[in-house]
């Protein structure tokens, strides 16, 4: 965490979003809910797809048929998080500076976004009824990715 940042997370805290979230009795706890929501669907998205990936479930559907009818779902929740998020942060961005699981989060998290839909949900890796080496080991990868993003994200709150 680099000490140059430290105004930027101030100036965070300080906005009137930040203020707002931070000081209402309903705010903070209804977004967070909203938030795990969010996750719930984005995680069951992701694990439908990276388990069949594995070739665990769903045998008989096309990887790239369950891929392309979980997407809808999986692209609102990642937005839903990610707008729910900014909220989070904005109203504890000091308390995250100083929070080494919110920097495993930040940092896994591009990662896993940019493996997810540039990377994992290629036509050619979806291809066909059939697991391979290949669809197992971008099943795999995903599933570490996202889980690390979700326990560090979980975390945060106990730091």
């Amino acid at each position: 965490m680099p000490e140059s940042w430290y105004p930027f997370f101030e100036w965070c805290e300080g906005t009137l979003l930040g203020t707002v979230v931070r000081e209402s009795i309903y705010a903070f706890p209804l977004i967070e809910a909203t938030h795990l929501v969010a996750l719930c669907v984005m995680g069951g998205a992701l694990i439908l797809v990276d388990l069949r990936m594995l070739g665990v479930g769903m045998r008989e559907q096309p990887i790239a048929a369950l891929a392309a009818g979980v997407r809808p779902w999986l692209v609102g929740a990642v937005a839903l998080m990610l707008g729910t998020g900014v909220l989070l942060f904005l109203a504890e961005a000091i308390k995250c500076f100083y929070n080494t699981a919110f920097w495993v989060k930040m940092l896994t998290l591009p990662v896993a976004l940019v493996f997810t839909f540039g990377v994992r949900d290629r036509r050619w890796l979806l291809e066909g009824l059939e697991t391979s080496k290949r669809s197992r080991l971008v099943g795999s990868a995903s599933l570490l990715l996202w889980f690390v993003v979700a326990a560090a994200g979980r975390w945060i709150g106990f730091s």
